[in-house]
């Protein structure tokens, strides 16, 4: 144990929580920044197992705050999850890590639950947080919400069956909106937000859950702003998700986002799960300030992604023009979309 001493000797953890921490399993949703920095904080501190999982591959503009990733990885398009495994076991061996390269769909989230101590969200879009939200209510396992861009994050800690979940917090999907790849981030807002997940993660892996924070927690490093708010007035009893008649709605087909290659035109159409209404201008404007090229008429918006297009609809809907894989116009699709 010579190996956690230093955190053996912080009371609240000790030699019992050092124990517990041997034999919980976490799931870590996303190894973008917020999941390279959970997983190896927790690797560090001695985690059971992990698994994780992701459906893209290291790039160059990973590198800036992606922590587990080495050039190499860019150079070769390693697949996020593999490369972060072979990282984590050169920094302790003796956490078991599972590496799934996969897209996070019900289907393939839920046969993993069974034995999972703690869900962590490193997403980078809404439509796979509210499935997290789902599975968690549906099998009583807390969560631990993160989200950061520019130099702003936040973190939630959602308890089953106590505090809001998400789809309390949100009631909807929110469409549009800034993301890493329209406005950037810093890393020491990535860095922030992981230390708010992980610490929350130690509380309730080594049975500390009076320590919990309770609270939603935002800020932004650049603007020296930082805000702590109780929300726990906002839990919702007809919510659909944790309320009184749950029914998980994320985890039906019909609620979750379609997508379609359309025959003879290489494009493939991303359908949101729920219809709503986009702000196209507000949209252009976030896009043009990137210097992108952006056409919108009162209908649609169409703004050139290198050797892609993609073309956003009032109704949500959109259109990658420029590949026939599903799965590159899902990456495009939440870098710009959200």
């Amino acid at each position: 144990m010579e190996r956690y001493s230093r955190q053996i000797l912080f009371k609240p953890i000790g030699v019992n929580g050092q124990k517990q921490l041997t034999e919980q399993h976490v799931l870590i949703v996303g190894a973008g920044a917020l999941g390279t920095g959970i997983a190896e904080a927790l690797s560090r501190a001695g985690v059971g197992k992990m698994t994780i999982i992701d459906r893209d591959y290291v790039e160059w503009s990973n590198l800036q705050r992606q922590q587990l990733y080495g050039e190499l990885d860019a150079e070769h398009k390693i697949p996020k999850a593999v490369a972060a495994k072979t990282r984590l076991l050169e920094i302790n061996s003796s956490t078991e890590i599972e590496a799934i390269v996969g897209d996070a769909t019900p289907d393939l989230l839920e046969p993993l639950i069974d034995g999972v101590s703690l869900l962590l969200d490193a997403t980078d879009n809404f439509d796979i947080r509210f499935i997290i939200n789902d599975l968690s209510q549906k099998y009583n396992i807390p969560w631990i919400y993160g989200a950061c861009v520019g130099s702003y994050g936040i973190s939630y800690t959602i308890l089953p069956g106590e505090t809001p979940c998400l789809q309390c917090l949100l009631k909807s999907v929110p469409l549009g909106g800034a993301t890493c790849d329209t406005v950037g981030v810093i890393s020491p807002a990535v860095q922030m937000v992981v230390a708010h997940q992980v610490a929350e993660a130690l509380k309730i892996l080594t049975g500390n859950q009076k320590s919990l924070r309770k609270k939603l927690v935002s800020f932004d490093l650049w603007e020296n702003r930082y805000s702590s708010i109780d929300v726990n007035s906002m839990k919702d009893s007809s919510c659909l998700s944790c309320g009184e008649s749950r029914s998980f709605p994320y985890l039906s087909y019909e609620n979750q986002t379609k997508t379609a290659v359309l025959c003879g035109r290489d494009s493939v159409q991303i359908r949101p799960n729920t219809n709503q209404e986009r702000n196209l201008e507000e949209i252009e404007s976030v896009f043009a300030d990137q210097g992108l090229k952006v056409d919108r008429n009162p209908f649609l918006l169409s703004v050139e992604i290198g050797s892609q297009r993609l073309v956003l609809f009032k109704d949500g809907r959109a259109i990658v023009h420029g590949t026939k894989d599903i799965t590159e116009a899902k990456n495009i699709y939440y870098r710009y979309v959200g």
